[in-house]
């Protein structure tokens, strides 16, 4: 677990180095840590450092990921991901978004997320 948080501290700086480069319009930086458990069982991290586009409701985004299975070697690899939101009523918004990543040793992932976001 410490080679994990280890990971993502240095993919967080990697990250906050290319800030100053995403300022144009619509450009933003994205680290993103996500940690597994299953129970009180660690499972692993993934640490991304991504570099992304938003216009309106819709945005993509991609750069280096790092996977770290517990009891494994970190492994760099390449994660991206695209989504849009959009209202159906007043206080109501659903959203979608597809995700791909790909690590040397380990099988490409696709994900897939639909979901609501109701305002109170």
């Amino acid at each position: 677990m410490i080679k994990s948080l280890s990971c993502a501290a240095g993919a967080l700086v990697c990250a906050l180095a290319v800030a100053p480069l995403a300022k144009a319009d619509g450009f933003y930086v994205n680290p993103e840590w996500n940690g597994a458990w299953s129970g009180s069982d660690f499972g692993g991290s993934v640490m991304d450092a991504h570099v992304g586009y938003e216009a309106g409701s819709f945005y993509v985004q991609g750069g280096p990921s790092w996977v770290s299975p517990q009891g494994s070697e970190t492994e760099l690899g390449f994660s991206a991901k695209t989504g849009v939101s959009a209202p159906i009523a007043d206080k109501i918004d659903v959203y979608g978004e597809v995700s791909y990543a790909k690590y040397e040793n380990i099988d490409a992932g696709y994900g897939l997320k639909i979901g609501g976001k109701v305002k109170l």
